[in-house]
């Protein structure tokens, strides 16, 4: 017991602060928990696995050790392994056009457009033109393929990075399943999850879905000339739905926890292999992360400091002391990191998404993580 929270799960003593700040989530206040996982490996071994309060608003319904959530835009870090994976097979160059493998995308004068832009954002397709589109058209990849291998780039590709914050995932994807024959969601399951026994699905089969927990959205935020709208709408609370489940929406609906989350990270920060499972090899890490773009985004108004997909650290996403430190940040607070300095992965997962620029709560626990290592 801390405080009026029960943190369950296990610990190595020395990380008992990091169990303390997981559980300060759930103190009263606007971005109080409802509930949350957190997870971290040191050399692919869990040191911290611990979960507590409720997967639904109403807390009848108590936060298990294998309840799962969608976590957003913490997916991309998965997905952008499955493709550096097809990189480093040799099968995939991230230099040659996305048409050498995609021939239907050489439209809209995109025909020289390298796979890599697509990773940094800066395609210039962050979404469909035309008229806005309900959530339900992201359950047709048929249908987004085809509309983005038609469009012309927003701006001039190459030049800036503008955040595709849905459309990220079928590109991406796309280019995924045309090199290996295999929808992303089979890709990552069969490639990546089951190797690992990492608890994470992105198309979600409906024998899970008692274990997935509710989500508490915030109010839609109103349209904004700074803030772009999005094509495919995408209002948050489509995540409780059994539909937003089914699909493969690669950018935003991967269903897992922090564990899982973890266990996929820990393989990346130990140089690409955990438990005798490879995922990559070292060098095509180091690739991976190699800075492409850094400046403020076009689409979100924010720096960011980007590899090739991985969002890296920087002074405005502090995930960690060390300079090799990478992964991607899900919208309302989850998180999933690797740190290959300290040979640490980390995740932390929740169903209360809050949409502040001051949400601490994942950060707090990072500080604790950090100074349990000092």
């Amino acid at each position: 017991m801390t405080g009026e929270i029960t943190v369950h799960g296990t610990y190595a003593p020395k990380f008992a602060g990091v169990a303390e700040a997981f559980a300060s989530n759930f103190e009263e206040g606007e971005t109080q928990e409802i509930g949350a996982s957190f997870a971290a490996t040191i050399d692919g071994e869990m040191v911290v696995d611990i979960w507590a309060g409720h997967a639904d608003i109403a807390k009848t319904r108590p936060w298990e050790q294998d309840t799962i959530v969608n976590v957003w835009s913490t997916t991309k870090s998965l997905v952008i392994t499955c493709i550096h994976m097809l990189v480093d097979r040799g099968l995939l160059d991230l230099e040659a056009p996305v048409s050498r493998y995609w021939p239907e995308f050489a439209q809209g004068g995109k025909e020289d457009m390298p796979v890599m832009w697509l990773l940094t954002h800066q395609s210039a397709l962050p979404r469909l033109i035309g008229d806005m589109l309900p959530v339900e058209a992201c359950y047709d990849w048929e249908a987004m393929i085809e509309k983005l291998a038609q469009q012309e780039p927003l701006w001039e590709p190459g030049t800036q990075s503008g955040y595709h914050s849905v459309t990220f995932g079928f590109l991406v994807g796309e280019v995924i399943r045309r090199v290996s024959g295999k929808s992303i969601g089979t890709f990552l399951r069969e490639e990546v999850a089951e190797p690992l026994g990492a608890d994470f699905h992105i198309g979600l089969p409906e024998e899970h879905d008692g274990r997935v927990a509710e989500l508490l959205t915030p109010p839609p935020r109103p349209p904004s000339p700074n803030r772009p709208s999005i094509n495919p709408e995408m209002p948050l609370i489509a995540g409780n739905t059994l539909e937003w489940r089914r699909a493969e929406i690669p950018a935003a609906n991967g269903h897992g926890n922090a564990r899982s989350v973890a266990r996929v990270m820990s393989a990346l920060a130990c140089g690409g292999e955990v438990d005798g499972v490879r995922l990559l090899s070292a060098e095509a890490i180091d690739n991976a992360i190699q800075e492409q773009s850094y400046g403020k985004d076009l689409t979100l108004n924010v720096p960011f400091r980007l590899g090739a997909g991985f969002m890296l650290v920087s002074n405005e996403r502090p995930f960690g002391p060390n300079p090799r430190t990478f992964g991607h940040s899900g919208v309302g607070g989850s998180l999933g990191v690797a740190d290959l300095d300290a040979r640490m992965s980390w995740s932390y997962t929740m169903n209360r998404l809050v949409m502040r620029a001051d949400d601490t709560r994942a950060s707090r626990i990072s500080k604790a993580l950090h100074s349990a290592l000092a």
